[in-house]
């Protein structure tokens, strides 16, 4: 029965109908609030990404990451755990599958007919390992760093989820592309710039989800709970994620004499962190494919996310500390981690867009074949109309980059240039025995976070007492007033580990600094 080119027009229509259906990029929706926080209108960039969680999206994954970093950097630090536990629920239901139920999260592999930016968004895998590192630094800037620890914690156990999970995921695509007869490379994508993805910054990487600050934040953490032993292995992992960095390998490298007696005394451990700029853009690139089809090839235009990044994000090389220049070192770029979950995920985005052409284009070429030219046409538009843009997903209000500098620093005031720049100076009062500094840099504005600050230091008189009485106890009784060391010999001899006490006391002392 030969169907009429008017009994296949509804169906086209309704494709094309479907097609021409714009949703909003997540670029463009946080685009404004983005431009505005640069400015310093932080509360107005919150608002404007609040509106935007109410009803349907309430409980939107990446909404909520972004409405925490918003409330992040403006302070707000408890409402900011509120919102990132919103989408942490989101990534423990994700993590939950990747145990469990690995095949429903890979059934997610596949081909849609309206690409990729119609699936569900589970997030990448470096903003699943970052909201809880996130969530971490928001509980030590309200002071509680053993609900820190709990998070920093939980993101080591992530990266493992993540970690096996991508590898059952890989073998799974290529069977599936292997199954419809897709080649799983991406040679063929004449016009993408490949070169941002094969860049020695990004293969450099270990991976797409590990970063350094994570870690390195992790042994400061520990160290601070005076448990050096989980300490050591964080710093260890910071430095194989980016090694030679001189701030990097001294953390390792000082912890024994920073958890001993031979401290210096009288100062604070101060940890500088320094945020730049926002994560890199997202955005769709149309290129075009031959698809082979029984009569012949075709062409067909296919939508690829493409990586831009933050061009204004500030390059931080020192921190003026009062009289003091601090190096820095750059722990984390997010636009280099972005690009290199996108190379990783590549692949997979290519056999979808070939499995989805192949789909359209055996289509197209039977309505062509027994249709004719007209309906042909109308198959065409609706091929055209029902290819999506590029999933343009990410987290944009993280930073691009990351430094850090540390320091023992007396406490007082001081004035502290983070840019560089003559004038741009911001004030902090330094004390405790350990602190950490947030600071988020534009081009044109400063966020300097609380600080926050943990233990108390011990005068460097009082210190230097209990030193020299230790010193005198421990003094052979013949160094000793003579007129009464043969009688104090006879007494002590009988308690001949007293001396061995005494400097035991006075290092356990020195340690509470």
């Amino acid at each position: 029965m030969r169907i009429s080119i008017f009994a296949l027009t509804p169906l086209v229509a309704a494709l094309v109908l479907t097609g021409c259906v714009t949703t909003p990029t997540h670029d463009s929706k946080v685009a404004n609030s983005l431009a505005v926080m640069k400015t310093g209108q932080i509360e107005e960039a919150i608002q404007q990404v609040e509106a935007q969680t109410q009803g349907k999206n309430e409980n939107d994954l990446l909404l909520n990451l972004e409405k925490g970093e918003l409330m992040r950097i403006g302070k707000r630090y408890q409402d900011s755990l509120n919102a990132l536990n919103v989408a942490d629920t989101k990534v423990k239901e994700w993590e939950e599958n990747a145990k469990s139920n690995p095949q429903k999260l890979m059934a997610q592999i596949g081909a849609t007919l309206m690409g990729d930016a119609s699936r569900d968004y589970e997030g990448q895998d470096y903003e699943k390992v970052m909201l809880t590192i996130r969530m971490a630094m928001n509980r030590i800037n309200l002071g509680d760093l053993d609900t820190a620890r709990v998070d920093i914690k939980r993101t080591h156990e992530r990266e493992a989820v993540i970690a096996e999970f991508r590898s059952k995921e890989t073998v799974a695509a290529e069977e599936e592309a292997k199954a419809k007869g897709v080649s799983s490379g991406n040679k063929e994508l004449n016009g993408y710039p490949v070169e941002t993805l094969n860049d020695p910054e990004v293969l450099k990487l270990k991976n797409g989800y590990q970063n350094a600050l994570s870690h390195y934040l992790s042994g400061f953490v520990y160290e601070a709970l005076n448990e050096p032993g989980l300490a050591a292995p964080g710093y260890r992992k910071a430095i194989e994620l980016r090694p030679e960095l001189p701030v990097l390998e001294e953390g390792l490298k000082g912890l024994d004499q920073r958890t001993s007696f031979r401290r210096k005394k009288g100062v604070t451990d101060v940890l500088f962190v320094v945020e730049a700029g926002n994560s890199p853009a997202r955005q769709s690139k149309k290129l075009t494919l031959p698809i082979p089809t029984g009569r012949g090839l075709i062409t067909m235009s296919l939508a690829f996310p493409v990586i831009y990044p933050d061009k204004d994000a500030p390059q931080i090389n020192i921190i003026q500390v009062g009289n003091q220049n601090l190096p820095t070192a750059l722990i984390t770029d997010f636009n280099v981690m972005a690009r290199r979950a996108l190379k990783d995920e590549l692949p997979g985005i290519y056999t979808r867009a070939a499995i989805r052409a192949a789909v359209k284009g055996v289509a197209q070429d039977q309505i062509n074949k027994n249709f004719g030219a007209l309906a042909g046409l109308a198959a065409n538009i609706a091929v055209a109309a029902t290819e999506s843009d590029a999933d343009d997903r990410m987290w944009r209000s993280l930073p691009e980059r990351v430094f850090v500098a540390r320091a023992f620093l007396p406490p007082g005031d001081y004035d502290v240039n983070f840019t560089g720049r003559p004038g741009e100076i911001s004030k902090i009062t330094i004390d405790g025995r350990y602190m950490v500094v947030p600071v988020r840099l534009y081009q044109n504005k400063t966020y300097l976070g609380d600080l926050a600050k943990f233990g108390a230091v011990t005068p460097v008189a009082q210190l230097e007492d209990k030193a020299a009485t230790a010193v005198q106890d421990t003094k052979p009784a013949s160094k000793k007033n003579p007129a009464k060391s043969a009688k104090a010999a006879k007494a002590a001899k009988p308690t001949a580990q007293s001396g061995t006490t005494a400097a035991a006391g006075v290092a356990g002392a020195a340690n509470t600094n």
